[in-house]
């Protein structure tokens, strides 16, 4: 790996950080629950587009170009530790059945999302 690449993958890890939040915000905002549906929308979201932009890697996208998508963008993006705390913090407060939703959900639904993902950018 070179600088300029360490540096691509650098901003655009930051770039999807701060998308996350403006996500988490607009949905949260428009949705009054305790369960964490903004990071939920995220995660899945992401989980959908790093199985398309993995897809898609075989042949059709430069590795360097997969690497900062990838790991810089969509890993800023989607959040397992934000998922943790949220279903850490349900369990804290007796919201067992809202905290399993959303570890399961989680987990279910981004797989999901991932195959699709995989799935559509191999047609490609």
């Amino acid at each position: 790996m070179n600088a300029g690449l360490f540096l691509l993958i650098a901003v655009a890890g930051g770039l999807g950080a701060g998308l996350r939040y403006v996500v988490d915000v607009l949905v949260t905002g428009r949705v009054a629950a305790r369960f964490p549906r903004g990071i939920f929308v995220v995660n899945v979201a992401g989980s959908f587009t790093l199985g398309l932009v993995t897809g898609l890697a075989a042949g059709i996208l430069p590795a360097d170009l997969v690497a900062v998508l990838g790991t810089g963008l969509l890993g800023g993006f989607t959040t397992f530790s934000t998922v943790s705390v949220d279903t850490a913090l349900l369990l804290r407060d007796g919201e067992r059945r809202r905290a399993w939703v959303n570890i399961a959900g989680t987990v279910v639904a981004c797989v999901a999302a991932a195959a699709l993902g995989l799935a559509l950018g191999a047609l490609a």
